[in-house]
């Protein structure tokens, strides 16, 4: 199996922010390769202050080393992960981000040419109630990350590398693909508990404020160790 780790970095999260760098490294056979994809884009738009303080990326830097807009390198990209399966921690951020800026040119999602298998839930999965942050990950397996202080696509997926081949250690079947693992279903015993619901006001979020509390659990998910109340 040709696996493919990946990682992103981005302008900010929501609707309309651009990838500005794609780190990826080749894994086959459980071993790497040598063999990697690395780029900074320019992102056409600003740089949003939080995510620039996370990977230290500027709209100026990016300017001053001649970055490439997206549609310049993703004839690149694509050939280079397609009909791999790519390791992604918090595969939906980044996959989304991807698709977002495939359909600006008109071009096919990710999942249409390449599998697609999310390390965060596997953590999850494996580890119940712990962090499953990269860093979080890196110390349980014992990998040295203090080379990491900034985000940086091509670092973290390098170090993703090294955290996915410690969780999968000495199985020989890959098969982890998301339609293969599922989360086990808790089902809790609600009969004792007497709500009347005619004495309960319910107040529903606006869409606006539903938009913005999304986007701050996508931030979460992304860059820490994960919001509590999204696990199931």
């Amino acid at each position: 199996m040709r696996q493919v780790v990946l990682d992103t970095e981005t302008t900010g999260i929501g609707d309309g922010h651009r990838i500005i760098e794609i780190g990826c490294v080749e894994v086959i056979k459980r071993k790497l390769t040598g063999r990697h994809y690395h780029v900074y884009i320019n992102p056409e738009r600003p740089i949003d202050e939080e995510a620039a303080e996370v990977h230290g990326i500027t709209n100026e830097w990016l300017i001053e080393q001649g970055a490439p807009v997206f549609g310049q390198v993703v004839d690149d990209f694509r050939s280079f992960i397609d009909g791999a399966q790519l390791v992604i921690h918090n595969a939906p951020f980044d996959v989304g981000m991807m698709d977002a800026e495939f359909s600006r040119l008109n071009m096919t999602p990710t999942r249409d040419f390449c599998g697609i298998l999310d390390t965060l839930v596997m953590a999850r999965q494996m580890h119940p109630g712990a962090r499953a942050s990269l860093d979080a990950l890196c110390k349980r397996y014992g990998i040295d990350n203090s080379h990491r202080e900034l985000h940086g696509a091509l670092l973290d997926a390098e170090i993703l590398a090294d955290v996915y081949l410690m969780m999968t250690g000495g199985q020989t079947d890959l098969a982890l693909g998301e339609d293969e693992s599922e989360s086990e279903v808790v089902e809790l015993d609600l009969g004792d508990i007497n709500i009347d619901a005619a004495a309960l006001k319910v107040v529903k979020a606006t869409n606006e404020e539903t938009a913005a509390h999304e986007a701050f659990l996508d931030l979460i998910d992304k860059k820490s160790e994960g919001a509590l109340w999204r696990r199931s």
